[in-house]
């Protein structure tokens, strides 16, 4: 399976207050890698908000399987699992070299304004699933 890898320092903001990355910050970095991933496919969910087309996260699994510390540099690696409907499921994961941090699945909707479920846009679908 094909990987995007975005490589991101931990800083202090990371971290709690014994220099361990607090658990809910990973949900940013896993954000920041999906956005760079999207980026890299010519994505950019803002144009398509600006048509009423949104893509929340409506669920997240994730295995935190080892510590991260202030100053280290980590890896987010993004790939599609699936392409549905009107959903998509990535798997992520955040790496310090060849140590497994975090294990996470997460899964987009597809919705209008009124977050309605939209069928996912084709343009989309297509890069998505030719990655």
């Amino acid at each position: 399976m094909k990987e995007h890898r975005l490589d991101k320092r931990v800083y202090y903001h990371d971290t709690d207050s014994g220099g361990v990355v607090y658990y809910a910050n990973y949900l940013k970095h896993l954000e920041e890698g999906r956005t760079e991933f999207l980026r890299v496919l010519g994505i950019d969910t803002s144009e398509y908000a600006k048509n009423g087309i949104l893509f929340p996260v409506v669920h997240i699994e994730a295995d935190y399987k080892a510590p991260a510390r202030y100053g280290e540099t980590l890896s987010v690696y993004t790939s599609v699992e699936k392409v549905g409907n009107a959903s998509v499921r990535f798997i992520q994961q955040v790496r310090r070299s060849d140590t497994l941090l975090l294990d996470a699945k997460i899964v987009w909707a597809c919705v209008d304004i009124r977050m309605k479920a939209k069928p996912v846009p084709a343009e989309i679908r297509k890069k998505l699933t030719e990655w």
